[in-house]
C-alpha cells in the first residue's frame, strides 16, 4: 500500500533479482519522461523504493496518485514495459478535454489533458512540457497525448472537447490545414483517431476547459521555477 507522509507518496517494491528491479525502473522512467513528472527513488539490489510529489504544489496531487496507479499496475503486470498498462481499468466511453499554451508564441509551451468517464469522474489528468514551440503546436500535441492515453485505457468511443476552434474545425475537416508545420501532427492524430470506433470533436468556450488549462499553466509554472 502506498503511504502518504511529508507531502509525498511512497512505496517499496521487491523483485526476484537486480535485473528485474532495473527493468522495472527503466519502464517507470520511460513513463515519467512521457508525463514529464519524475519520481525520487532508491534501489538496493532487488528492492526499489519510489517517492512521488508535485514539487510545484508542495504536496501530493492527482498527478502523483495517477502515476502511483500506473506504477502499481506495471508492477502487478510483471514489469513488461512494452505492454500498455491501463491506469484504473478499461473504459469504453471517455471524454477528453485538451488544451495547449505558449508563453510567447513561439515560447515555452505545454500541453494539458484530462480524461473523464461517462459520469464526469476524472480518470487521469496530466501536463507535458514541450520546450519552445507555438500555441497551435501545443494545442495539437495535447490532443495527441490525450487520445494516446484513451487508447491505453481501452476506450472505443471518445468525445473530444477543446477551446481551440482551429484544431476542432481542422480535425472535423471544416478548415484546411494551411500551416505546413502542422501537417505532421495533424496526420499523426488522424491515424490515432482511426483506432477508435467512434470519435467526436466539439468546440467549447475556455471557461468549460478549465481542468486542461490548469494542467498547462501548472506545468509551465513548474518549468519556470527550475
Amino acid at each position: 500500500m502506498w503511504q502518504e507522509k511529508n507531502n509525498e507518496l511512497s512505496k517499496e517494491f521487491e523483485f526476484a533479482d537486480f535485473a528485474e528491479a532495473f527493468a522495472f525502473m527503466q519502464a517507470v522512467a520511460a513513463e515519467a519522461e512521457r508525463r514529464q513528472h519524475h519520481p525520487r527513488w532508491e534501489n538496493n539490489w532487488n528492492k526499489v523504493r519510489v517517492w512521488l510529489s508535485t514539487h510545484a504544489a508542495g504536496k501530493v496531487t492527482d498527478k502523483d496518485r495517477s502515476f502511483a496507479e500506473f506504477i502499481e499496475a506495471l508492477y502487478k503486470s510483471g514489469q513488461e514495459p512494452t505492454a500498455p498498462v491501463a491506469t484504473g481499468g478499461t473504459y469504453k466511453h471517455i471524454k477528453l478535454y485538451a488544451d495547449g499554451g505558449s508563453r510567447g508564441n513561439p515560447g515555452p509551451s505545454a500541453s494539458g489533458y484530462v480524461l473523464l468517464d461517462e459520469d464526469d469522474t476524472v480518470i487521469i489528468k496530466s501536463g507535458v512540457y514541450l520546450g519552445i514551440t507555438t500555441n497551435n503546436q501545443a494545442e495539437y500535441q495535447s490532443l495527441k497525448f490525450g487520445l494516446e492515453e484513451a487508447q491505453k485505457l481501452g476506450a472505443s468511443e471518445v468525445e473530444v472537447y477543446m477551446d481551440s476552434l482551429l484544431v476542432i474545425n481542422q480535425m472535423r475537416g471544416i478548415f484546411k490545414v494551411k500551416n505546413r508545420d502542422l501537417w505532421p501532427i495533424h496526420e499523426a492524430i488522424k491515424e490515432v483517431a482511426k483506432q477508435f470506433k467512434k470519435i467526436t470533436f466539439t468546440h467549447v468556450p475556455r471557461e468549460f476547459n478549465k481542468l486542461a488549462d490548469a494542467e498547462v499553466n501548472e506545468t509551465l509554472d513548474a518549468e519556470a521555477k527550475k
